[in-house]
């Protein structure tokens, strides 16, 4: 179950910023040193060397995935991006769902509105955090009226997590003909 956390927009955009300078110069360090060890190892000097180049970076790339899931990923200075990561992960996971989730509202299927709900306040954070309040505005009325649509129906509107099960029930009540 994915839950919305509060994140101050300043902060999460310093420490996003940080942890991908990181990412990005550790990249380049081990591309540069596996290519270099690659042309050193198996290279001709003067000659056309490439490919090997291209198997260091290549290398680099597969190096640093795995060191991403493995031990990055876990690390106080990663959280930021983590937690991004995962708003944005989640938010698409309704997004795929999107046209049953507005064949629910329309019958007011409860399972539906709290989905939609989720996806505003999901979507709302993500412009936030991610400084795009052009987005924010075109989105604000229809949250608002789906709000209101909520209270008339005696619906919680606080709705901060995401339980996969409701997807689940979507696909299987809405399924397509």
């Amino acid at each position: 179950m994915f839950e919305i956390k509060p994140w101050d927009a300043d902060l999460y955009q310093q420490q996003t910023r940080r942890s991908t300078l990181i990412i990005a110069v550790l990249f380049l360090a081990l591309a540069m040193l596996l290519s270099s060890l690659a042309v050193m190892v198996f290279g001709t000097p003067g000659g056309d060397n490439f490919r090997f180049n291209l198997v260091g970076v290549i290398v680099a790339v597969l190096v640093m995935a795995a060191l991403m899931r493995l031990y990055f990923w876990t690390q106080p200075w990663m959280a930021a991006a983590v937690y991004g990561w995962q708003l944005k992960r989640n938010l698409m996971r309704v997004t795929n769902v999107m046209h049953r989730v507005k064949a629910g509202v329309q019958v007011q299927d409860p399972v539906a509105m709290k989905l939609l709900r989720f996806y505003h306040v999901g979507l709302e954070q993500m412009h936030r955090l991610d400084a795009n309040s052009s987005d924010q505005r075109a989105l604000a009325r229809e949250a608002d009226e789906h709000v209101e649509r909520m209270q008339e129906m005696g619906l919680d509107i606080g709705q901060s997590c995401l339980d996969p099960a409701w997807i689940d029930a979507l696909k299987s009540t809405y399924a397509q003909r």
